[in-house]
């Protein structure tokens, strides 16, 4: 009797097997090919997310790469400089004169940031500054709340002359629709990373900070001042936290929930490599397209949705089991 149910199920298991390997690796590929312009859709809203991670991304980098600091600040200097720019807005100021106030905050922050927690522990192991950017942070969303309060606020999206409304396309005879003020990001995103890298390969004060970042002792020796390559990092990781706030508020609306949002920054890191900007780029693009990619065609029908959640942490981690320093990270030899 035993043998006959055994016989009887065998098949039913081998028909269940086959229909989950379909749903696995058939169908997601033929519900592209059967709706293309819905496809572009989805890869359209995957490098916008994708372009907003990397922009986060870039701010620990330019940190890491100069002080071998990783900022565990970043995500809140976001929020803290969008609610600054609403704050300021909020008084009566123009919103142009908000933002270039938000600037002069933002360059206070850094010279401050400078002063009081990293001058003091100049040569202290890794952990100790570290540990200081987990002070920033709470300094921070503390004193956020106590200025601006701690609920939800609309940013200034339509003051500062981005568009709103949207473009519609028809790919293959299909619908395609691109937000005016998501078109914006990406343009503002290539922009300010050509800027970004420019300044860095052509300016005096670039090269000083990749001479900081690859070899410390060497640029101090021929007299690169320290303390004014780490005002100027956290400033330009304070110019970048606030253009990211500015694009997620826009989309999201400004709270400290947003700080939630950028460390899907750290998978980005994970993947590209601490000290790679082309990796952060890179790798912020990956994860944005690959997870809308496998939450529309995997997670929804076989997960039951929400894989946005976890789905760049798993596959951060499944590169670093293969290659710790990630995709374009050096790899470090260390000589006994």
């Amino acid at each position: 009797m035993h043998n006959l149910y055994t016989t009887r199920t065998q098949p039913v298991h081998r028909r269940r097997d086959l229909e989950t390997l379909r749903q696995i690796l058939i169908d997601p590929f033929a519900d592209m090919f059967a709706a293309p312009d819905f496809l572009l859709q989805v890869l359209w809203e995957g490098l916008v997310s994708g372009v907003l991670y990397a922009l986060i991304a870039l701010g620990f980098v330019l940190i890491f790469r100069s002080s071998r600091i990783f900022n565990f600040a970043q995500g809140i200097m976001v929020v803290f400089a969008a609610l600054t720019l609403v704050g300021l807005h909020a008084t009566g100021l123009p919103a142009w004169l908000a933002f270039a106030g938000t600037l002069l905050v933002m360059f206070v922050l850094a010279v401050g940031i400078e002063r009081v927690v990293l001058r003091p522990l100049v040569g202290q192991p890794d952990i100790i500054l570290f540990m200081a950017t987990i002070g920033i942070t709470l300094f921070l969303v503390g004193g956020g709340e106590i200025i601006f309060g701690g609920e939800n606020k609309q940013m200034i999206s339509d003051e500062l002359g981005i568009p709103d409304g949207s473009v519609e396309l028809n790919p293959w005879d299909g619908f395609l629709l691109l937000e005016a003020r998501d078109i914006t990001v990406v343009i503002g995103a290539v922009i300010m990373v050509g800027l970004l890298l420019l300044f860095l390969n052509k300016s005096k004060m670039g090269r000083a900070i990749r001479a900081l970042g690859d070899d410390h002792t060497a640029a101090l020796s021929v007299g690169i001042s320290l303390t004014t390559i780490w005002v100027l990092v956290w400033f330009l990781a304070g110019i970048i936290a606030l253009m990211t706030g500015i694009a997620w508020g826009s989309r999201a609306g400004v709270s400290f929930a947003l700080e939630i949002i950028a460390l899907k920054a750290l998978p980005v890191l994970m993947l590209g490599g601490l000290e790679s900007i082309t990796g952060a780029i890179v790798g912020g693009i990956a994860i944005g397209l690959l997870e809308k990619l496998f939450e529309i065609y995997w997670g929804q029908p076989l997960l039951g949705g929400s894989t946005e959640a976890w789905f760049a942490y798993v596959l951060a981690l499944v590169v670093l089991l293969f290659r710790p320093q990630g995709l374009f990270g050096e790899k470090i030899i260390e000589r006994v």
